[in-house]
């Protein structure tokens, strides 16, 4: 017989063996077993911090009568494709979370994936991200949002996801796992890897992919999809491209493409925009400020001042409220973690969020955004919109304007910044606090500039959310601006089933920059989902 137990104990009896079994058998108990011996396999443990006390729900699968079943070694079906030709082939756009599990699903059938990338390998792409601190130089192509692995490579590597029905969380977890992540991911109920550790798990997933027939072009960047009308519908036949370093140009041939290319790729909507405008649909998404935090000021408030001496790790928490209508809420909290700059251009500025796998550094920040729906557009970014032949691209120019008046409010990369209580008294900040973003810190008046339907409604949110935490508010809490990249304005319209794109036959959108998912595991699944179609219909049974 095998049960799933949860029990509850105090954090200084995590390693309390002898308590956690006498629990075990307690609950046995209440289910009517008596049996006392038994083993138990450790399935997942999460903090609860409420009520002002400090507690730890651990799950474990208990074996009564037998053995646990042998976790043993994951064996992945995945096959050599060296000798595949252009009938098992796909085009993959984008070598983040939905390109490379979508290419390890193609191997599992025995399909090639050609993987084409705008920006360049990890180990480039970290020396690109240094100059954007230290020098204020952003490469359009190799940042945090473009390049191997993706905007989640260096940015946490956050594996949480809501999206239970839309695939297997777990067989992602465990492909992270296999690839060098470590174990604790399959257990803890907010997996993260760590933005230090995740770049070589995704360079292990790439030597695998090439290891099996894979291909990889790294700086080339897609400029148009290769179409012909088919009984007045187009299909896609494969890609044209443009090398980043030598301006070369050359075109991929396959069976489909998966577009797959993140929610800052602007060009690619752009391009779908003009081929098919049919195509694209503008959605909601959201604006705000990365909000900084002294850690041992958010530890404090969400462990009540016990966290230190419980050993408990760096705090996190998750916020929302309604403000006029509109969501206000967190997004990507990044417990003892980095504000990073992430922008993908050289005349705007974005922040994100990070962390190390340690989550250690002395502050704790997160988004703090705001619902923006295309209703709440601004009439001259709808027309500019219309201008370039589709409206639904509005929200694309919306996001820009942030951007670019954040740069112009900014220093180069250095962002604009302004306190808390200063942000809500309307008040430019006369100094700031130490801060973990490196790329400099220019003091601004936040409300100044930002759309008044973001500050206003950010002002009355905070006041929301220290009702919550209290304490949230205070003088050495910063805010950075802006964050605009929670996800894209834009999405491209798709089949349900199918997942192939309404409007272009043998296209398949995936992935944040499709619309329809957000964040590195509910992309995984998405392009995997995707892959699984497409080979279905190369490979019919």
């Amino acid at each position: 017989m095998v049960k799933e137990i949860t029990i509850t104990v105090e954090a200084k009896d995590e390693k309390n063996t002898s308590l956690q079994d006498n629990l075990i058998r307690k609950e046995l108990k209440k289910n009517h077993i008596n049996e006392t011996k038994f083993e138990k396999v450790f399935v997942k443990k999460s903090i609860d911090a409420r009520h002002g006390q400090l507690k730890l729900h651990l799950r474990y699968k208990v074996y009564i009568g037998e053995k646990p079943e042998s976790a043993g070694e994951w064996k992945p079906g995945w096959k050599n494709v060296k000798e595949a030709g252009i009938e098992r082939t796909v085009i993959i756009v984008g070598a983040g979370p939905a390109g490379l599990f979508g290419a390890l699903k193609l191997l599992e059938s025995g399909i090639k994936p050609v993987i084409i990338e705008r920006g360049v390998q990890t180990s480039q792409r970290r020396k690109d991200i240094a100059l954007i601190s230290t020098r204020g130089v952003v490469n359009g192509d190799s940042n945090y949002c473009f390049g191997e692995g993706g905007a989640g490579t260096f940015s946490d590597g956050k594996l949480y996801t809501r999206s239970n029905k839309r695939g297997d969380i777990g067989g992602v977890l465990r492909i992270f796992n296999y690839f060098g992540a470590d174990e604790k991911i399959l257990t803890d109920a907010h997996p993260h890897i760590g933005t230090d550790r995740l770049p070589q798990v995704i360079n292990a997933m790439r030597d695998k992919i090439i290891e099996l027939g894979g291909e990889f072009h790294f700086s080339e960047r897609v400029t148009a999809l290769v179409t012909e009308s088919d009984c007045g519908k187009l299909n896609v036949k494969g890609v044209e491209t443009q090398n980043v370093e030598t301006g070369e140009k050359g075109s991929f041939w396959g069976k489909a493409v998966l577009l797959a290319t993140g929610h800052s790729a602007t060009d690619i909507y752009k391009m779908l925009a003009k081929l098919a405008p049919e195509a694209l649909e503008a959605k909601t998404f959201a604006v705000g400020v990365r909000v900084e935090h002294p850690r041992t000021l958010i530890d404090s408030i969400q462990y009540h001042g016990r966290g230190a001496e419980n050993g408990l790790g760096a705090a996190e928490y998750r916020v929302t409220t309604q403000v006029d209508g509109r969501g206000v809420y967190s997004f990507c909290m990044c417990p003892g973690g980095f504000v990073v700059p992430s922008s993908s251009g050289p005349d705007e500025i974005v922040v994100n969020g990070m962390s190390a796998a340690a989550r250690n550094s002395k502050w704790s920040n997160a988004a703090i955004v705001v619902e923006v729906r295309p209703g709440d557009f601004p009439a001259s970014c709808i027309d500019q919109a219309v201008q370039d032949g589709c409206a639904d691209l509005a929200g694309l120019y919306f996001r820009e304007r942030i951007e670019k008046l954040a740069y112009e409010n900014g220093n180069g990369q250095a962002a604009p910044a302004q306190r808390l209580t200063d942000f809500l008294a309307g008040r430019k900040s006369t100094d700031l606090p130490a801060s973990s973003y490196t790329a400099g810190l220019v003091s601004s008046e936040l409300g100044s500039w930002l759309p008044s339907s973001i500050s206003e409604r950010l002002k009355k949110g905070f006041v929301e959310i220290d009702h919550n935490m209290h304490g949230f508010i205070c003088k050495d809490a910063l805010m950075i601006a802006p964050e605009t990249r929670t996800s894209t304005p834009v999405r491209i319209l798709r089949d349900k089933e199918s997942f192939e794109c309404t409007a272009i036959s043998g296209l398949y959108p995936a992935g944040e920059g499709s619309g329809y998912s957000g964040g590195i595991v509910s992309s995984a699944m998405d392009g995997e989902n995707a892959c699984s179609h497409i080979a279905s219909v190369i490979l019919p049974n």
